[in-house]
């Protein structure tokens, strides 16, 4: 009925399930199957991130555990970032943080103002797994800056990459979204995501650091 019908589109489905069989629960489960087996999904759905299609997995096996081993990843390798007082790399890695989950916390009330059909969670666990191109771009960005050519150079290739890496990022969150937001306001929800990813590319760029 319609009661649970909402109850889905609240919760999603929290277990990975095989052959259409829920998971029967991980309490007599040995720690080290239990992370195996996140690690695992965490895996899938990433790979779902870099080539999008069809699958919805992001949306019915929500989690929160990609999201934030990604924006810690990102927000280590955004640490020491450009130029100031030895203060400014802390705030690099808190301007991070609070970007990832304040801005996807944004772009989700305004999915849910637009009559989204899709849960607050589920929404914030699609954008954060989206963020894995643009923090495959941070990897290739640092280690550019760590090649012996002309800095124009390096910038044109970094700029090339991160410009890949955010309309990358969007295409796959849009990917996931597109079928739950209505058709006459996708436009509405298109800003709102494209500016969210892009805030986080122009951190990537003013990145002045390399890797090694």
């Amino acid at each position: 009925g319609v009661v649970n019908r909402m109850e889905e589109e609240v919760s999603g489905e929290i277990y990975l399930s095989r052959e259409g069989e829920y998971d029967e629960g991980t309490l007599d489960e040995p720690v080290l199957a239990t992370l195996q087996r996140d690690l695992k999904a965490i895996m899938v759905k990433c790979w779902h991130v870099i080539v999008p299609g069809r699958s919805k997995t992001l949306l019915h096996n929500w989690d929160l555990w990609g999201p934030l081993l990604l924006c810690l990843l990102l927000g280590i390798l955004l640490h020491g970032s450009g130029h100031g007082s030895t203060e400014e790399p802390t705030i690099h890695f808190v301007h991070v943080f609070v970007m990832v989950w304040g801005g996807a916390a944004v772009v989700t009330i305004n999915a849910q103002l637009l009559k989204g059909k899709v849960s607050f969670f589920q929404c914030v666990c699609t954008l954060g797994y989206c963020l894995l191109p643009l923090t495959i771009a941070v990897m290739i960005s640092r280690l550019l800056l760590t090649i012996p050519l002309p800095s124009s150079v390096v910038l044109i290739i970094r700029l090339v990459v991160v410009n890949v890496s955010l309309l990358w990022a969007v295409w796959a969150s849009l990917g996931f979204l597109s079928d739950y937001l209505p058709s006459d306001r996708k436009a509405l929800a298109v800003y709102p995501i494209f500016l969210f990813y892009f805030a986080i590319s122009c951190l990537i760029l003013a990145q002045t650091n390399s890797l090694l």
